[in-house]
């Protein structure tokens, strides 16, 4: 069993690595976005967003369970 630390947990993904993790582009997550079928992301700044790690791989293992 893979067991996180809170902080795992809690950490943040940037676009690059959520794009290399998930295989969609960034056009396609914004559009699954909109759509409710992919994590909405956090606003950090002004100009900056981010993912939270823990939903991104549970929307991952939903994919996978979906197969």
């Amino acid at each position: 069993m893979d067991v996180q630390s809170p902080v795992q947990e809690l950490s943040i993904m940037r676009l690059p690595e959520v794009t290399a993790v998930c295989g969609k582009s960034r056009a396609a997550i914004y559009k699954a976005i909109r759509k409710g079928e992919f994590p909405k992301q956090v606003k950090l700044s002004a100009r900056t967003s981010g993912w939270i790690r823990c939903e991104i791989e549970a929307w991952l293992r939903a994919r996978m369970a979906a197969r």
